[in-house]
């Protein structure tokens, strides 16, 4: 069974078109990568899986249930944007609040239970407005956590985080998928955070899914390159391109020749005409670097 289903979805905001007959399909047990760049629909196609807003058209299941089920979204725990917590209220008390807006029968259980899955306990007592943005997140997915959801929907919620915070997120949520058997739709802009922890992927585009795959298969999309070091990198440039199909040079100075792992091939040709290498490595594109391949490929059609 899978987590989500989504079928021809669209959304209009008046003579707006935010959604465009999306297909979705998040797995059971997945740590589900949306990716797609500001105004692509992300927080749409997110709001509306939580019932925040309504749909113009189309199918969305939850469980295999209608999402406006009240048994499944009994089974949904958000965070969009940030926490709604009081200032001035200490970590504690705002949970507690929250667990009497689910009306929670062992409150006091509930949030101690929480604190710890969020690696909070020590921090119960501080107020909200004192903690690190860190923290705030962390507290926010405590909040989601409540009634032991079974689908975990977050917003950016390692964006602004510093690196020690991003990896105790990282450690939270890959707990929570593998740990707890909870299935998490996360959406991120750092997509070098987010590929070492998804399972599946979704590409989002002006309102439409342009791509999903797991991470398996995004590992065997990546292309395989060789990268190495000249002192003049344009004379390289030119020589390799009159043997090799593509190849560029990257941000740190390297030339790249893809789809070519023949390393001993490329140094004894750059050698036959003069260039001496002076290091070089293989290696594969990133998950940014697929992505942004995949908007130029899209936005050149």
């Amino acid at each position: 069974m899978n987590a989500i289903e989504i079928r021809n979805l669209t959304k209009n905001f008046g003579v707006k078109q935010a959604l465009s007959g999306l297909d979705m399909t998040v797995p059971k047990g997945a740590i589900y990568g949306f990716i797609g760049e500001n105004g692509s629909g992300k927080s749409t196609t997110e709001k509306i899986i939580c019932g925040l807003i309504r749909p113009s058209g189309g199918v969305v299941k939850l469980f295999g249930k209608d999402y406006t089920d009240d048994e499944v979204r009994s089974s949904v725990g958000v965070l969009i944007e940030a926490p709604g917590c009081y200032p001035n209220y200490s970590v504690w008390n705002n949970l507690m609040l929250q667990a009497a807006n689910l009306g929670i029968k062992k409150p006091k259980d509930e949030v101690r239970r929480v604190l710890k899955i969020v690696r909070m306990e020590g921090a119960a007592g501080n107020k909200y407005k004192n903690c690190s943005l860190g923290m705030k997140q962390r507290i926010g997915i405590a909040m989601a956590l409540m009634g032991t959801p079974d689908l975990l929907v977050l917003d950016e919620p390692i964006n602004g985080l510093d690196a020690d915070g991003m990896r105790i997120m990282r450690e939270l949520l890959v707990e929570l998928a593998t740990e707890q058997g909870c299935t998490i739709l996360v959406s991120s802009h750092i997509l070098g955070e987010l590929e070492k922890i998804a399972t599946h992927y979704g590409i989002i585009r002006g309102g439409k899914m342009i791509k999903e795959m797991t991470a398996e298969e995004l590992e065997k999309s990546c292309r395989t390159y060789v990268a190495i070091k000249v002192k003049d990198n344009e004379t390289a440039k030119a020589l390799l391109k009159r043997k090799y199909f593509r190849v560029e040079e990257d941000d740190f100075g390297y030339v790249r020749v893809y789809d070519n792992t023949q390393t001993e091939d490329i140094v004894t040709y750059l050698y036959e005409h003069n260039v001496l290498v002076s290091e070089i490595k293989i290696d594969k594109i990133s998950l940014e670097e697929y992505y942004i391949d995949l908007m130029k490929e899209k936005g050149d059609k």
